[in-house]
């Protein structure tokens, strides 16, 4: 994201009381976790942010980048868990609510966990790592009253890919059967909010994707 983007979204985080910072950095989401904690009980957590690299395992450059796979690695997969877990020990010390319900804390895969193209072997790796870490999570955080829930997002309108040309976007649209448009990131938020509010979902990974299904390109 261009520096302008980021302090652009950095003043409105300001404006709402959010904090700035690492998602793979303990202190940072701890801090974030606490500023949360601050204005009311923390009952709900989403971890969105991720980034994504194009690089094939073997390609004409060579072997693909240990470091750039595991930066990868370490904002998608890391940064998700150290929210999981720092959210997770905030919302246990919760009152329960009258379902004995303390939280849910919603983690954002992707369909590529499933359906990694050509170039993704990273974003795959990171993406399916969260898929797989969800049942076991929502396992271990059941005694304490705690849901996990993962979205696996299709192809979305989002900063990850503003940097695309307009007629790859209209490509990437066009591969969606129904409806035939890249997904808006409303429509992300209402799917979180029905998670947040529906109680028996929990311990899965829910497809956003207008019915589309990775090709290998």
């Amino acid at each position: 994201m261009p520096s302008s983007a980021l302090v652009t979204g950095a003043d409105r985080l300001e404006v709402a009381g959010g904090v700035v910072g690492d998602v793979a950095e303990e202190s940072a989401v701890a801090a974030g976790v606490a500023a949360a904690a601050a204005r009311g009980p923390l009952r709900a957590a989403v971890a969105c942010a991720g980034v994504a690299i194009a690089q094939r395992t073997v390609g004409s450059a060579g072997a693909h980048s240990l470091n750039e796979f595991r930066r990868v690695i370490d904002v998608n997969v890391l940064g998700s868990f150290n929210l999981l877990r720092l959210a997770a020990a905030q919302m246990a010390a919760n009152e329960p609510d009258g379902g004995g319900q303390r939280g849910v804390i919603v983690l954002t895969a992707s369909i590529a966990a499933f359906e990694g193209q050509v170039g993704q072997v990273a974003y795959a790796a990171s993406k399916g790592a969260i898929a797989a870490m969800v049942l076991p999570a929502a396992r271990d955080l059941a005694r304490h009253g705690i849901r996990v829930v993962a979205i696996a997002p299709g192809t979305f309108d989002t900063p990850l890919l503003a940097g695309l040309p307009e007629p790859a976007l209209a490509a990437l649209a066009a591969t969606v059967p129904n409806p035939a448009r890249l997904g808006r990131p409303d429509e992300f938020a209402a799917l979180v909010a029905h998670v947040i509010a529906n109680e028996m979902l929990n311990g899965t990974t829910i497809r956003l994707d207008g019915a589309l299904r990775m090709p290998p390109r």
